[in-house]
């Protein structure tokens, strides 16, 4: 397994992987193209799974928290180029081309896109700079391969126009809808706000309006409690769950487990006495 490699910094990655990985990936801060090149990505939000395999490709839109599974299938490994479609990149798109938002985006936000003769030649012509990630190119060379790719998702589906030149600001929303459906993701209080549209000042003051607490005791309390129902009704291990429930290690979630119900995890268990 190596890691992903910048081959153009901020726009080409390169992964591989010989066994499977699931990667807390939390906020997603910028718009994405994903090139599957073999093996099989899996993108889960509290709204969407998406799975994709070798050849298909998936735009990921900005301001997202989400989940990676990477892993390789039988008969081959796996293997990724990931374009970040920074905002920067865009707008200077978007001023060159004349290109403007109609009306705002309504689809899903991360989307499979229909393979066509075009974009099958532009996954090719991307390969060999992931496989030969050595050789000198140039930042030049990078962004015109960062406009083709956008180029030719719009002709493939006009309707990203929408999704991916749209430069307003976060607007504010249900912020309890949005912490039920986000509390495991283990990011800062400052990517909570902004996601939901509002200041960390505001959040918190929101929060605690909503929910009678302060954030960071309602997480832990939220987190710890979905950890009690997953050990004691679905029989998880405790090693099986603490990254999904945003905990950065075992350890640490045994110890605030301990703490707030007066036994490890794996005390808890069904069966298992203290």
């Amino acid at each position: 397994m190596t890691n992903p490699t910048a081959i153009i910094p901020g726009f080409l990655f390169y992964a591989y992987l010989t066994a499977m990985r699931k990667e807390k990936v939390g906020h997603i801060q910028h718009n994405t193209l994903v090139l599957q090149v073999s093996g099989q990505f899996t993108l889960e939000t509290s709204g969407q799974t998406v799975t994709m395999r070798k050849g298909e490709m998936l735009l990921i839109s900005k301001n997202q928290l989400a989940q990676i599974t990477k892993g390789p299938l039988p008969g081959e490994d796996y293997e990724t180029v990931v374009i970040t479609l920074q905002e920067d990149q865009l707008r200077k798109i978007a001023l060159e081309d004349g290109l403007e938002v109609q009306e705002k985006y309504a689809g899903p936000p991360n989307v499979l896109i229909p393979v066509n003769d075009f974009l099958k030649g532009y996954f090719q012509s991307i390969v060999p700079y992931v496989r030969n990630p050595s050789e000198d190119i140039t930042e030049a060379m990078g962004i015109l391969k960062v406009k083709e790719g956008v180029k030719l998702l719009l002709l493939a589906m006009p309707q990203l126009r929408n999704l991916l030149f749209d430069f307003s600001e976060p607007y504010k929303i249900d912020l309890e809808r949005f912490m039920l459906s986000n509390f495991h993701f283990n990011v800062p209080l400052e990517k909570f706000a902004r996601l939901t549209g509002r200041s960390l000042a505001g959040f918190k003051r929101d929060f605690q309006r909503i929910f009678g607490t302060a954030p960071r005791q309602w997480l832990q309390e939220k987190r710890l409690t979905e950890a009690r129902y997953l050990i004691e009704k679905k029989n998880k291990k405790p090693a099986a769950i603490y990254l999904d429930l945003g905990f950065e290690s075992l350890s640490h979630f045994s110890h605030a487990f301990k703490k707030r119900f007066g036994k490890t995890p794996t005390e808890w268990a069904p069966g298992k006495t203290a």
